[in-house]
């Protein structure tokens, strides 16, 4: 495409997953403990590497990357485990986390070749259900940051601190329901402009990350120190790992179809080598796990621009983003509730998402009812019992205080259990049907 139209094309795909992207660094950043400035920092690493990762996928090179216009971001499944590794470790948090996702990573890519053979582990009764935990488990924190994200000041929890975030909630859905196209894509993103111009003369913004940042940095590599490995940290990212897999999977599958060029094997194989050689370069520059966003999928789908170069600009402009630590630091303008009231639909729609893929799981059966209930249940001990595994070693709990990483092994388990050992062939529910991706 002429170059004007590619890289507007190119912003489209940016706009419509910048806050997927941005949202993962702010919630893992204040709970390793990070100021406004590092949080910040870790946001321009996230578009930074998201870029790269992007353009791992579109361009590729050898077998790596699946060759079509497929945008690459940080996943929403690590979010819960990083936060369970990082809790109680300090200053050592962020090293260990991501230590582990190196590890990850580079498992991930050795086993691309192989994932396409266990996919059929991974079925809809599955994947929904793990979906589904993955947006269960944020929306404790849109919850909170709702409340004012800070526990401890006088106002948390005030009537103005929540009716921003209502009035928030409110904008986002009024945008999704009256506006079309480009502008309905980015309605989330309107809508926390919206809120914090709203909260401007209520003294509810600060502007110390946008005064503390340079207009042009790059994201430093081992910024906060050298990657660390624990055992059970890397068993985490490495479940976290599988997750985004079969994600990136579905997604490969789906974008094939629409642009007319069904994916094969090879495609596939390419496409999850560089979700996870991207996972395991964006440590290096302070970012996290990478797979791909389905949003843009359905902006392939909504604009029929089918160019994977429109794409690839859209991963360029990412890392001129990221070079701009003041142009992701802007996010930090935005006040608390405000990104409480946009989270809410934000991770909502993460639940929702897993919802409607359990709907095409079978569940009139009742070893599938059975799989998701045990797994659902297990997997919200976290959130509704914070302390249920206090007695616990702490290296397990790094594993059991993320309920998504141990709502997947239960699925996983029973699933095997149910509808694979002794099951007579075609009756494993659900296991050629194509999982449906998180973003």
């Amino acid at each position: 495409m002429p170059p004007l139209k590619m890289f507007t094309s190119g912003l489209q795909h940016v706009a419509a997953m910048y806050a997927g992207v941005v949202a993962p660094p702010m919630i893992v950043g204040p709970a390793v403990g990070l100021s406004a400035t590092e949080t910040a920092f870790l946001m321009g690493a996230s578009l930074f590497t998201a870029g790269l990762a992007t353009l791992l996928q579109t361009l590729g090179f050898w077998k790596i990357g699946a060759k079509l216009p497929f945008v690459n971001g940080v996943s929403f499944a690590g979010v819960t485990p990083m936060i369970a590794i990082g809790k109680g470790e300090g200053e050592n948090a962020l090293p260990i986390i991501f230590g582990a996702i190196i590890v990850a990573g580079v498992v991930g890519f050795f086993a691309a070749p192989y994932f396409g053979k266990l996919v059929r582990f991974f079925p809809p009764v599955v994947t929904g259900t793990v979906i589904t935990l993955i947006g269960v488990s944020l929306l404790p924190v849109a919850f909170n940051w709702s409340q004012g994200g800070n526990r401890t000041a006088t106002d948390y929890g005030s009537m103005r601190n929540i009716g921003m975030a209502a009035v928030t909630l409110v904008i986002v859905l009024l945008m999704r329901k009256f506006l079309r196209g480009f502008l309905q894509q980015i309605s989330i993103l309107l809508g926390l402009v919206a809120g914090t111009l709203i909260a401007l003369p209520l003294g509810m913004t600060s502007f110390d990350a946008v005064k503390n940042a340079s207009v042009v940095g790059f994201p430093t590599p081992f910024h906060f120190g050298a990657p660390q490995f624990q055992v059970a940290a890397v068993i985490s990212m490495c479940i976290v790992m599988l997750v985004c897999m079969t994600e990136s999977t579905a997604d490969i599958l789906a974008l094939g179809k629409i642009v007319g060029r069904p994916a094969d094997a090879k495609t596939i194989e390419g496409g999850l080598r560089a979700d996870t050689l991207g996972s395991a370069i964006s440590p290096l520059f302070s970012g996290f796990m990478c797979s791909a966003f389905a949003q843009n999928i359905g902006l392939v789908a909504m604009t029929k621009v089918r160019s994977r170069f429109v794409v690839a600009a859209g991963g360029g402009i990412l890392i001129l983003l990221g070079l701009c630590p003041m142009a992701a630091s802007v996010i930090g303008v935005v006040p608390l509730p405000v990104l409480g009231g946009a989270g809410i639909v934000l991770f909502g729609s993460v639940a929702a998402s897993g919802i409607q893929t359990l709907a095409g799981a079978a569940m009139e059966k009742g070893e599938n009812a059975l799989i998701v209930a045990a797994s659902v249940g297990i997997g919200l001990i976290p959130i509704a019992a914070p302390e249920f595994y206090h007695a616990f070693p702490k290296d397990l709990l790094v594993v059991l205080d993320s309920g998504i990483s141990t709502g997947c092994v239960v699925a996983i388990l029973l699933n095997l259990a149910f509808n694979h050992l002794g099951a007579r062939k075609g009756a494993a529910s659900g296991a050629a049907a194509d999982p449906v991706p998180v973003h």
